[in-house]
């Protein structure tokens, strides 16, 4: 059986911002982009939730919700060494680390020998590390697996921890709304919903066969996930499989030609940003990403070996047409090689 803890800082950003600037402590506060510019809002504190300020929310929209709020900008390389300054705690621990964000990460126990094994306590020591040495708070889940850990982690925050034992896992999970599990979206919820299954202990009463049925290959991760069964190993070492660069405008672009119009800027970002990888690494494919001023988007990909203006302008005028709307974001993107597949030939393969 495996021990995994799932560390989550809390409310990351702003809780730096607070720790560094002690007058934004009981203030409503949003790390984000300015109103008036599309921005959106990249984390807020826990006065600003009560509010109902949320992550990806527009600023706009959450100042609606608190006109109190404090927004200000972030400052990423600061966030980037108070991260690693935590990371580096993590590794204290145990080798066996992976990374999801600047501000989480699983942790695999199993084998150390930290506090006899225990890896409640082994939670508990690298909280009181991590807010003795940072100054930031951090909230962890225990578990025999990934899955159950990273639930866990968000159960007493903020600043808290909770530990689900094997021998509780089947109660646990039992009792579990279906909207927490991995990968059940808003659709997902509605559709389990619309069969009178709200809960883990009522997915189990459908076969394996039921849900593959409605939900195609889903279905057989669900009939798992309900029954508290994730096999996944902990990955140390994940390897980027694409780079983007990504502009909201504060006006709408109103037509394909302001659209095409921002490509040379766009690409040009886009290939500083791809020299600078640490890592050789060839592209494989290039994609377009189009948000429109509904909030709809999609992305429209091509395989290929090269790139050109032309090939940009072809992606993003079959994307416009697909909605025809006007554009509040534009992205453009390289899709990586495997470092160990220089086999590929070109082909194209629209999507």
């Amino acid at each position: 059986m495996r021990k995994i803890i799932h560390c989550d800082c809390d409310c990351f950003f702003a809780a730096v911002e607070m720790r560094d600037n002690p007058e934004y402590t009981d203030i409503p506060l949003a790390i984000g982009g300015r109103a008036d510019r599309r921005g959106v809002i990249a984390t807020c504190n826990y006065p600003a939730r009560a509010y109902g300020v949320r992550s990806a929310m527009a600023t706009a929209h959450a100042l609606k919700l608190c006109p109190a709020l404090t927004v200000i900008p972030g400052r990423m390389e600061k966030y980037r060494h108070v991260s690693a300054q935590i990371m580096a705690i993590y590794r204290d621990v145990s080798s066996c680390i992976e990374p999801l964000s600047l501000d989480e990460a699983y942790l695999d126990v199993t084998d150390s020998k930290e506090h006899q094994g225990s890896a409640t306590r082994i939670a508990q020591m690298l909280r009181e590390r991590v807010v003795n040495e940072t100054g930031i708070t951090i909230s962890a889940g225990v578990a025999p697996n990934k899955f159950l850990a990273k639930i866990a982690s968000d159960w007493n925050k903020p600043n808290g921890i909770f530990v689900i034992t094997p021998s509780e896992v089947d109660r646990f999970v039992q009792a579990l709304p279906v909207g927490k599990l991995f990968g059940v979206g808003r659709k997902t919820a509605e559709k389990l919903k619309s069969i009178n299954v709200q809960t883990c202990g009522d997915l189990r009463e459908l076969s394996i066969a039921q849900l593959t049925e409605s939900f195609g290959r889903f279905g057989q991760r669900l009939y798992e996930l309900s029954r508290g069964i994730d096999e996944r190993e902990i990955i140390t070492d994940r390897v980027r499989k694409s780079i983007s660069v990504e502009h909201t405008f504060a006006s709408d672009l109103l037509s394909l030609d302001e659209c095409l119009s921002h490509i040379p800027a766009l690409s040009d970002e886009l290939l500083q940003r791809f020299g600078k990888l640490k890592q050789q690494r060839s592209m494989q494919g290039l994609f377009v990403k189009l948000k429109f001023n509904d909030f709809s988007q999609t992305t429209i990909e091509h395989r290929s070996l090269i790139h050109n203006e032309e090939l940009w302008s072809a992606l993003m005028s079959q994307g416009y047409q697909r909605v025809n709307k006007p554009v509040r974001l534009l992205g453009v993107g390289f899709r990586l090689k495997d470092q160990e597949d220089e086999s590929l030939q070109q082909l194209d393969l629209w999507s």
